[in-house]
């Protein structure tokens, strides 16, 4: 069966619960909606049940990104999707979700505008100062007892937080020996990433965000200026030390042995299940007494709680210990 037969066949056998529910049937319950999509997906878990058309028509259009793309965007928080599905319609001057559906399965352009919504967004230059501050204090304590530090950035958002954490290594002499790993989702970010300039008439903002998080001097010693002065790039010192890769970190495994792991911009989209299946990755994925930098605090309950201990106080960055 094709991959539209099948979501079509889903949405045929959905349907009529949900209409019924809305038409204020007493037997098209939650319950009797959640039976249908148990009957539908025998022997699966759902992430989701839906209860309104719109719901349904998000459940085939994730549906649909798994099938034909291979990403899975169906354990993501719902009200998060749904916002940057939204945005996504509204560049593409659509007025429903299935309208999208069925321009992101025949139009490269129109699934690209859909994944760069669903993907991390991108970061300025120093644009989280109370990041680079701790990067700041952590670099040093957590790298220099390595021969040949790692530093994943997992899901990095864009070519400015790798230049940020770049920056950073070569202020505390860690630079020369420490490779970064800068995952994306997808290979189109990837390309975006590997090409990326630092436009000059933003240096100004970027100067400012750098000075407010410490730094010192001046931002623009670490680019090599274009010849017509409108933009810059990293130098090669550092740009050399940073290996881009695509990476999904729903699906993929680990992939490697790191002493820091930068996790906290990607986590906040993940739904409780997928985001338990993330931090296990990080575990997997960290050295002996490596540092893991999470969005929000580990729960007292959680398995891997015991394994770390906090950093500082009120933040949630953690040292592994076990």
């Amino acid at each position: 069966m094709s991959v539209m037969n099948s979501l079509w066949h889903r949405c045929a056998q959905l349907r009529p619960a949900i209409y019924r529910r809305a038409a204020g049937d007493p037997r098209a319950s939650v319950a009797s909606t959640a039976s249908t999509l148990g009957e539908v997906h025998a022997g699966a878990q759902r992430r989701h049940s839906p209860s309104t058309v719109e719901e349904l028509e998000l459940e085939l259009l994730l549906e649909a990104a798994f099938q034909v793309y291979g990403y899975d965007y169906r354990g993501y928080q719902r009200d998060v999707v749904a916002r940057r599905v939204q945005a996504a319609m509204a560049q593409l001057s659509l007025s429903t979700i299935s309208a999208l559906q069925a321009r992101v399965l025949h139009e490269p352009h129109a699934w690209n505008v859909l994944l760069r919504e669903l993907s991390v967004e991108p970061a300025l230059m120093f644009d989280d100062a109370a990041e680079a501050s701790l990067l700041r204090m952590s670099l040093g304590v957590c790298l220099h007892g390595a021969a040949l530090p790692r530093v994943w950035l997992a899901d990095c958002a864009g070519a400015q937080q790798a230049w940020t954490l770049a920056i950073l290594l070569e202020q505390e002499q860690l630079g020369a020996r420490t490779e970064i790993y800068a995952t994306v989702s997808s290979d189109a970010l990837l390309a975006e990433a590997q090409t990326a300039s630092l436009p000059m008439a933003r240096l100004g903002e970027l100067q400012a965000n750098y000075m407010r998080s410490g730094g010192t001097g001046k931002l623009l010693d670490y680019f090599e200026v274009s010849g017509d002065g409108l933009h810059a790039t990293l130098r090669p010192q550092l740009r050399n030390r940073i290996t881009w890769a695509q990476y999904n970190l729903v699906t993929d495994a680990s992939f490697n042995e790191f002493q820091m792991i930068l996790g906290r911009r990607a986590l906040p989209d993940f739904g409780p299940a997928l985001r338990q299946r993330v931090l296990r990755l990080f575990d997997d994925s960290l050295a002996p007494t490596g540092m893991l930098a999470l969005d929000r605090p580990l729960d007292a309950g959680d398995p891997l709680a015991a394994r770390y201990k906090p950093l500082f106080p009120q933040q949630p960055w953690y040292k592994r210990v076990a």
